[in-house]
């Protein structure tokens, strides 16, 4: 039976799992965040992954690859862990009101659902934030994140951290729902076993699969609030929302820019998405046998 069967941790070992992991994760792949979030503000033509992180080196330094990376990191500990809290404490609501016995790919969905609008309400200030200093036209216009929220505010007015809120709720959404679904059903077709280093395996392949499905997913609606965040307060205002945004996007630029940034988004967010299980479960595993002694 998936490890989503046994019974939750406590809130705060979930708390603390999930923030081991979700650190974990953005140190080793945040490079590829930069890069996805300036294919996604670009309206012409997309260069490839190297060549991005070659040109940003050489022009803005190494440190370019982790432009914006406070903001995230910040907001990552709760974020993850309010990832895989929510979802754990959200499948004990659900299996209670609506009567499942175990948990089954319907509840996963639901509950991966849940989480994810959950943690969009938390995350959506960030990656705003975040969007503003990865952004290229922005180099020189902030000196870090205190001072880009400072000039956010004055210049834009407090309200505007709370832009692209419903496009982040609709990515978050999304990908949360694909994710924790896909996770469930990978876990359960895979050879069930007591070894630590083949659970780990497991874990990868599912959290992997998981993440790279729910990408393709949701990029639409990564891209329509990368474009909505991005928004300065200079000139007309094209992006409000996350359905005309995808409709303008494909209007004016073709269907297949609904997918820009999707490669480095991908190799993010697929390996991200095992490195994240494995970690999550990992430390999970730790706390039940070290600390709970369950």
């Amino acid at each position: 039976m998936p490890e989503a069967a046994q019974k939750p941790l406590p809130f705060g070992y979930q708390f603390l799992a999930g923030a081991i992991a979700g650190v974990s994760e953005i140190l080793v792949m945040y490079p590829l965040d930069v890069v996805k979030t300036r294919a996604q503000i670009s309206t012409g033509a997309s260069s490839s992954i190297m060549s991005t992180l070659k040109t940003m080196i050489k022009t803005e330094g190494p440190g370019s690859l982790y432009r914006g990376i406070l903001p995230p990191i910040l907001v990552e500990a709760p974020k993850r862990a309010t990832k895989f809290a929510a979802n754990e404490q959200y499948t004990a609501i659900y299996k209670k009101i609506f009567g499942f016995e175990k948990v089954t790919q319907s509840l996963s969905i639901m509950t991966g659902v849940s989480a994810g609008l959950t943690e969009a309400m938390l995350i959506a200030p960030f990656e705003l934030v975040k969007v503003r200093m990865q952004d290229k036209a922005n180099l020189g216009k902030y000196n870090g994140t205190a001072d880009t929220i400072r000039k956010i505010v004055a210049s834009e007015g407090a309200l505007t951290l709370l832009n692209g809120l419903e496009a982040t709720l609709w990515r978050q959404g999304v990908w949360n729902g694909v994710y924790f679904g896909l996770i469930f059903t990978v876990k359960d077709l895979l050879p069930k076993s007591k070894d630590s280093n083949q659970q780990r395996l497991t874990n990868f392949a599912a959290g992997t699969i998981g993440g790279m499905v729910a990408t393709t997913f949701n990029t639409p609606f990564d891209v329509v609030k990368t474009r909505i965040q991005s928004y300065n307060g200079v000139g007309p205002k094209k992006y409000n929302w996350a359905v005309p945004g995808l409709v303008t996007v494909a209007k004016e630029e073709g269907i297949a820019s609904l997918y820009r940034g999707f490669v480095p988004k991908v190799l993010r967010l697929g390996p991200g998405g095992g490195i994240l299980l494995v970690v999550f479960e990992t430390v999970s595993g730790f706390i039940r046998k070290n600390v709970l002694k369950e």
